[in-house]
């Protein structure tokens, strides 16, 4: 059963990096679960060879079976285990890129067992630059599944709280490793076919690819599905709307006439009518991102009928965030 928030961060804090990183190994190597930190978002990570561990996973998130997960890796050298037909191109980027927000998506080898990939011939591979979580990893000495430790859909966690907040007692351990740097997923480039596209955009930018490709990626459509492709996804609890920036304060006016209490989440100060506040976001991007989720918890716990944003710009890291907040909105659609 998983301890309380209490109680798990007066054990952290008496333990070393070294206690911290047993432990976990400890709970992995006998089918648990548990909550590790990466640069992204927290991961809620299983032995990735274990299917009994495997379907823990699935059925604490409730995540649906046909919806593959990302393999983390403890070096690129365990690339070969897990993936077949390597292009050159995948080893330049994890040269480049990894211990880093990159997820490669490349042929799986046939062993690979099926409730990892839903069933496709594909398989996402990535390595983490957390020192917890690679620690852990490289103690493993195999891939750990660690897809976001949250309910199926829902706000990903960048705070040990978080993963506490909403799965409760589904985690055998939670490793509390602070704030997660970046604070968005990874980005996903799909090397399964001939030309690598971007499968899901996120942590490491188009422009910063571009720069070991030689080209810039072009966002790719799959026919199966990949690691956070659905439709409606990443959503807070609290209705979420998306308006023009220049909209914002009249959207904002209206909503609060029809007795709609409302938070607008924006760089800018504005003019709100009295059952509205303003909740202040970061303009530089990279802030902005690693800000997003813990505002979102932050303000979903409140007592806000709806939360209203606009899209910042789709440039960098702007595009990962664009694609989130799309994906949460359509949640309430």
């Amino acid at each position: 059963m998983c301890e309380t928030l209490s109680e798990a961060a007066k054990k952290a804090a008496e333990k070393s990096f070294e206690e911290v990183v047993e432990s976990a190994v400890r709970v992995l190597r006998q089918g648990g679960l548990v909550a590790l930190p990466t640069e992204t978002v927290y991961g809620l990570a299983a032995d990735a060879k274990n299917p009994a561990a495997v379907a823990k996973v699935f059925a604490a998130k409730g995540r649906p079976g046909n919806h593959p997960l990302i393999v983390h890796l403890g070096s690129a050298a365990e690339l070969e285990e897990w993936a077949q037909n390597i292009p050159e191109v995948a080893w330049k980027l994890a040269e480049a890129f990894w211990p880093g927000p990159l997820t490669l998506l490349l042929c799986r080898k046939p062993q690979v067992p099926d409730a990892i990939v839903g069933g496709q011939p594909t398989i996402a591979l990535r390595v983490p630059s957390h020192p917890l979580a690679l620690a852990v990893l490289q103690a493993f000495q195999s891939g750990l599944v660690a897809p976001s430790a949250n309910t199926f859909g829902r706000l990903s966690p960048t705070l040990a709280q978080h993963v506490q907040q909403d799965l409760q007692n589904k985690v055998d351990l939670v490793v509390d490793g602070g704030p997660c740097s970046i604070g968005i997923e990874s980005t996903i480039v799909d090397l399964s076919q001939n030309t690598p596209g971007i499968a899901r955009p996120g942590g490491l930018s188009a422009e910063a690819l571009a720069k070991v490709l030689g080209f810039f990626p072009q966002p790719c459509q799959r026919a199966t599905a990949t690691p956070g492709s659905l439709r409606a996804h990443y959503a807070p609890k609290t209705q979420l709307i998306l308006e023009k920036p220049e909209a914002l304060e009249a959207c904002a006016a209206q909503l609060c006439a029809q007795g709609k209490r409302v938070a607008v989440l924006h760089p800018h100060k504005m003019a709100l009518p009295e059952n509205a506040q303003w909740v202040c976001l970061p303009k530089d991007l990279s802030q902005f991102a690693h800000a997003f989720y813990s505002t979102l918890h932050a303000v979903d716990k409140q007592p806000f009928d709806v939360l209203l944003m606009s899209l910042p710009e789709a440039d960098g890291l702007g595009s990962a965030l664009c694609d989130r907040l799309v994906r949460a909105a359509n949640a309430f659609q």
